[in-house]
């Protein structure tokens, strides 16, 4: 198995050489499940493709191991890529396509047998290998794709959205099997994503990207609690994130106050010690908190406010109130799905404050 060092690394395309990768700079861990996780056009799936050698590198070292790959060809580097689109050969059967590269390797026939059948019984593929890729499933196919990755025994997997073309039940299964093959196989996983869910519940690691720049990098639960910024504080978590714009002020119960036209909350104790550190008393910040850190009066002892009820959504066991709070959207609020309130309906919200994040009106960057 292989650690990954990514250093300096930068992708420039077309006569300006503006770059789409910037300064991407990482190490990676042996056995390690990394996902790289943006926006459509965030330059994650150029940089997977500079690991595999399928794009130039303008500027910057790849290490495998302790081997430098910058011109290594992508055969020459011990990798297996997993595509979207599943690239299988239509006229091969299961077997065949498995064992493909294998052949191409003049490998013995008896051993390219025992791998191929080893990958099916693992993939759970078995009673497939004799049928053609047009007579699977859509989720037997992308199985089909790792098998043909797996049977190469390389040090590390690189997977370009391989579970975007399935439906939204196939691929809650197809991420439980990935995360059950990384254990299995031991090998290194770099996954790219623009499904923050995936994200969230496969990786070890989050590297978050935005215009070809890491925002952070993190486990999933540290990016979600503590995210560097805005953008990543409203990329994780799903319903997003709210953001009320306000101002840090003296409260006339000598604690410090976040003050909007509508309403005012007391800050927590630690958090005002770091608003004082950043000399925030009297100017503008942003607030951020979760929806699960919203909800009906009682639910925390203090910080109540007005607002009032416009619609929401039944999400199975939650619902989710949207609340006009006065400013340009909704406060999201996360309650139980037995919660009910009528339109324009004027509740008493509390935030939890002790889980409140600040940020920079600016520039976005928290404040911590």
């Amino acid at each position: 198995m292989a650690s990954i060092s990514i250093q300096h690394l930068y992708k420039r395309y077309g006569k300006e050489k503006q770059p789409v990768v910037s300064d991407f700079h990482l190490d990676i861990e042996d056995k390690e499940f990394l996902v790289f996780v943006g926006p459509s056009g965030c330059g994650k799936s150029t940089t997977l493709r500079m690991i595999a050698g399928l794009e130039d590198i303008s500027e910057g070292e790849v290490y495998i191991g302790s081997q430098l790959v910058n011109h290594l060809p992508p055969k020459d580097r011990d990798i297996a890529m997993v595509f979207q689109n599943y690239a299988l050969y239509p006229n091969m059967s299961v077997y065949e396509n498995i064992a493909f590269g294998l052949r191409l390797r003049k490998q013995p026939r008896h051993e390219i047998d025992l791998a191929v059948r080893r990958a099916a019984r693992v993939l759970e593929i078995e009673p497939y290998l004799n049928r053609k890729p047009k007579e699977l499933s859509g989720g037997q196919r992308q199985r089909v794709a790792l098998g043909r990755a797996i049977v190469r025994n390389p040090s590390v997997f690189l997977m370009d959205e391989p579970l975007s073309n399935l439906d939204a039940k196939l691929r809650v299964q197809m991420r439980m099997e990935l995360i059950h093959l990384h254990k299995t196989l031991g090998a290194t996983f770099i996954y790219v994503t623009h499904d923050q869910i995936e994200a969230m519940t496969m990786a070890d690691r989050i590297v978050v990207m935005k215009d070809g720049v890491i925002q952070q990098i993190g486990t999933p639960e540290a990016v979600y609690m503590t995210p560097s910024n805005r953008f990543v504080a409203s990329f994780i978590g799903s319903p997003g994130i709210n953001f009320i714009e306000g101002k840090i002020t003296d409260g006339p119960d000598g604690r410090l106050h976040f003050t909007t036209n509508r309403f005012s909350l007391p800050v927590a104790k630690d958090t005002a010690e770091m608003l004082k550190r950043h000399n925030k008393v009297d100017r503008r910040v942003t607030l951020g908190v979760r929806p699960e850190h919203v909800g009906p009066e009682g639910l925390y002892s203090e910080s109540v406010f007005t607002a009032v009820f416009k619609v929401s959504e039944l999400m199975g066991a939650d619902r989710f109130l949207h609340l006009d709070i006065g400013q340009d959207r909704l406060l999201v609020a996360r309650v139980d799905a037995h919660y009910r309130c009528e339109e324009n309906e004027r509740l008493r919200i509390v935030i939890d404050m002790s889980k409140a994040l600040f940020f920079e009106p600016d520039s976005g960057e928290r404040l911590a």
